[in-house]
């Protein structure tokens, strides 16, 4: 794949001639509402079999050639290089694809191992109707090897909105988590959602595995209380895991996600020696635990969300965290970037000395925000999705920019009250540099954070870069 970023004057039709891709295939690949309104600096998926490559400090095309087991002089011509030897840090090349061409007596299995893949991504690459018709002469792509990693994604819908957005992603998922039940005083649960049956069968439709998740707050509560009433409590802890373990083989439920945000920090030890309970008791029956972590910068970051949650614990204890590294552009807080990746970076140097970097889910949010300014405290900012932000953009016509510090897009518009917006939303490019942090730091995977938002280029991108563990029960 290839990420474009239209340019004054630039045309559908002279991008899609540029790169040798029928119009329709960008469109689709994007979602695009209308091929013929663009807004300067919006990031397209271009969908070729090429690779984009940008050129780190002390590279030489050779040492890139290697990495992609094809040649300089591919390189070269592909990107028209006049001085091989005068590419420089930041530079981008397209990388093209590898190629064989079938020989006589080769079947798609003998081509698959050669090359370290599987007949169906070359199947899926080549989009080959029917692996039988295939006969010497014909040239294959070849898909490069891509890491494995693992993927969540939290839903809080039910009904038929469910079934629709789950069954449209879930082949991309490892994990669906309902984000469905909230503890109460005694180790009771109530179903916060109208029903988590849906999402689950949607799930287990598409080789998606249920995880349960529970927490303590709600949108009016911040739950510190009640968090303490159950972890001070033996009775009700042992309450609580005897209901967990209830619905968990009722609805089908795999696995737990434990959600307990706003702990009070005296309680710190009391919620190590619950997770430590929660999995010796759930690992018992088969069941795997997860947490959800806030995301910290050091071990003696202050503030009721951080302190309670020890990642040296977490990391020791459970089978994986998910990091919520999300929420700096918070919908009441001033305009900034939902999920800066400098801030998401910060996060993750201290997480990886304390926690395995196999257990780490990065957190990664699938939404919009939109905030009037100047911004007012208090005031809460618009959610929408990034499709809608692009919408937006080309409804007022304004200039797409991006911060490459936080590798997020932004632009400003004026609505019809004449009351100015500043947006902050994930696009190609912001979700490219997160899926290479992913492998830069060699994750587990990544979570979603919250299914809902139309993305399409997320989905397009995770598939190229990815492949995603699939988990049999």
């Amino acid at each position: 794949m290839i990420i474009h970023v239209v340019q004054r004057g630039e045309t559908l039709w002279q991008i899609a001639n540029r790169y040798k891709v029928d119009i329709p295939q960008i469109v689709q690949t994007n979602g695009l509402q209308n091929a013929n309104l663009l807004v300067v600096g919006q990031a397209l998926i271009v969908p070729t079999n090429d690779t984009i490559h940008v050129v780190r400090s002390g590279e030489a095309l050779w040492l890139i050639a290697q990495r992609y087991g094809t040649t300089v002089d591919a390189i070269v011509r592909a990107n028209q290089i006049v001085n091989p030897a005068a590419i420089s840090p930041g530079m981008t090349l397209r990388i093209p694809p590898l190629m064989h061409t079938i020989q006589p007596g080769e079947a798609l299995w003998q081509i698959a191992g050669r090359y370290q893949t599987t007949i169906q991504a070359i199947i899926k690459a080549n989009r080959i109707q029917n692996p039988n018709l295939l006969y010497p002469g014909i040239t294959l792509v070849i898909p490069r090897k891509k890491p494995t990693i693992e993927t969540n994604a939290f839903t809080y819908h039910s009904g038929e909105a469910v079934k629709q957005m789950v069954g449209e992603v879930a082949e991309h998922l490892t994990y669906l988590a309902p984000f469905a039940y909230v503890i109460q005083e005694d180790g009771s649960l109530i179903l916060y959602m109208e029903n988590d049956r849906d999402a689950i069968d949607a799930a287990i439709a598409k080789s998606a595995i249920p995880m349960m998740s529970i927490t303590n707050f709600t949108a009016t509560k911040a739950g510190q209380n009640i968090a303490h009433s159950v972890l001070a409590s033996q009775q009700n802890r042992e309450v609580l895991l005897k209901n967990i373990v209830s619905i968990m083989k009722e609805k089908g439920y795999k696995g737990l996600n434990i959600d307990f945000e706003n702990v009070l920090p005296e309680d710190r030890e009391l919620y190590n020696q619950f997770l430590q309970h929660a999995v010796d008791v759930l690992h018992g029956d088969g069941y795997f635990v997860s947490t959800s972590l806030a995301p910290k910068e050091s071990a003696a970051q202050k503030g009721l969300l951080y302190e309670a949650h020890d990642y040296a614990a977490h990391g020791r204890i459970v089978d994986f965290v998910v990091l919520m590294t999300y929420e700096w552009g918070y919908r009441l807080g001033p305009p900034q970037a939902v999920s800066p990746l400098n801030k998401i970076k910060d996060v993750l140097n201290y997480a990886v000395s304390v926690i395995p970097r196999e257990k780490i889910l990065m957190g990664f949010q699938l939404y919009a925000r939109d905030w009037i300014i100047p911004h007012i405290s208090g005031q809460e900012a618009e959610t929408y999705s990034p499709q809608e932000a692009i919408s937006r953009a080309v409804q007022h016509g304004v200039t797409i920019q991006y911060n490459s510090v936080a590798a997020s897009p932004y632009f400003h518009y004026t609505d019809a009250q004449g009351r100015q917006h500043e947006v902050w939303f994930e696009d190609a490019r912001s979700a490219q540099a997160k899926f290479d942090t992913i492998k830069e730091y060699n994750l587990r995977g990544v979570s979603y954070w919250v299914l809902g938002y139309p993305y399409p280029q997320n989905w397009v991108l995770l598939e190229d870069n990815f492949t995603i563990k699939k988990i049999t029960t």
